[in-house]
């Protein structure tokens, strides 16, 4: 008896592997499947501005990448917890207007960078509520826990989305393959129904891109976690997110379409190896600690033979517990 519809996906056409430079963007999913890619250490840029919920959000960022565009002063606003801007995460916040500029201009030179150097992109669309404001009718990214009434709430058309994003992909991303995905988190606060409704707008506008455009695949995280997994328990303790299990789960799908074989076998070692060197010993200077520290350099030469990636890191743990000769 099946008690459960597994869903398999289907193979990406595009593959991601160790010569691939990706960036990604998105809600806080993106970052949740960026740090299992940065953890296996492929070479990923995720969200460098911070978080960024809905697609007109996602594509300002974009914009502002593609030309490089510093942030001015004039784009400044003060809250109570200092200077931010309406297209930046509340982590760039400052009490000085001229730090303030410096985070968030080394965060667009980061995202410019990465942009034009990129070869993939993973995007992940969380929301089609937008939050506008009042006196200038601009999408913002974060509200700031500014008055409410300084906002519009506004629910995007599927078509409005699909027509800023088809401008993208001729231009900025016209040499990039993408990789789409709706989150499968929760928007509660915009209400049950709402939440419900957004969904269906942005797997529409999704669809309707990847149709247009054979260089985006859509990977069906959402419809893992809802339609798959199905229960509350695969939900972390706010009902929102999904838990750590259901996380993996949806990372170990996007492995086995995302990566080829022999890729996913090499993230695996170097995932490994990585978490072997944050570990901490309950006996270190023992012989079996000093052993055991030994193979990890071992593993970690064979790993940089095999894929040219830096472990010095983690070498750097290890030669402290078995220097070599």
């Amino acid at each position: 008896m099946k008690f459960r519809t597994e869903i398999t996906p289907t193979p990406l056409a595009c593959r991601i592997g160790y010569s691939s430079r990706i960036l990604s963007l998105g809600s806080c999913f993106a970052d949740t499947v960026a740090r299992r890619l940065a953890q296996a250490k492929f070479d990923l840029t995720a969200n460098p501005t911070g978080v960024l919920f809905n697609p007109l959000s996602i594509a300002a960022a974009i914009e502002r990448f593609d030309r490089a565009e510093p942030v001015a002063r004039g784009e400044l606003a003060e809250g109570p917890e200092g200077w931010f801007h309406d297209d930046f995460h509340g982590s760039f916040t400052r009490p000085d207007a001229a730090q303030a500029l410096e985070a968030m201009n080394r965060a667009v030179e980061t995202g410019s960078r990465a942009l034009h150097r990129s070869d993939t992109l993973l995007l992940t669309f969380g929301t089609a509520w937008v939050y506008e404001r009042r006196d200038t009718g601009r999408p913002v990214a974060n509200c700031h826990k500014q008055p409410q009434e300084r906002f519009r709430r506004r629910l995007v058309a599927a078509e409005e989305i699909v027509s800023r994003w088809s401008r993208l992909l001729e231009d900025p991303l016209r040499d990039k393959r993408i990789v789409l995905t709706l989150s499968p988190v929760r928007h509660l606060r915009d209400g049950a129904a709402e939440n419900s409704l957004s969904k269906a707008i942005l797997r529409v506008a999704i669809a309707a891109l990847a149709e247009r455009c054979p260089r985006i695949d859509y990977f069906p995280a959402f419809e893992l976690l809802t339609d798959d997994l199905r229960d509350y328990r695969f939900y972390a303790d706010d009902l929102v997110h999904p838990s750590e299990q259901a996380a993996r789960y949806i990372w170990e799908r996007f492995s086995e379409a995302a990566l080829d074989p022999g890729v996913r076998r090499l993230a695996e070692r170097v995932e490994a190896l990585v978490r072997s060197s944050q570990h901490r010993p309950l006996h270190p200077g023992s012989e079996a600690w000093r052993r055991f520290a030994e193979r990890q350099l071992a593993e970690a030469a064979a790993l940089e033979r095999e894929t040219g990636l830096d472990f010095g890191p983690e070498k750097a743990v290890w030669d402290a517990e078995a220097p070599i000769p």
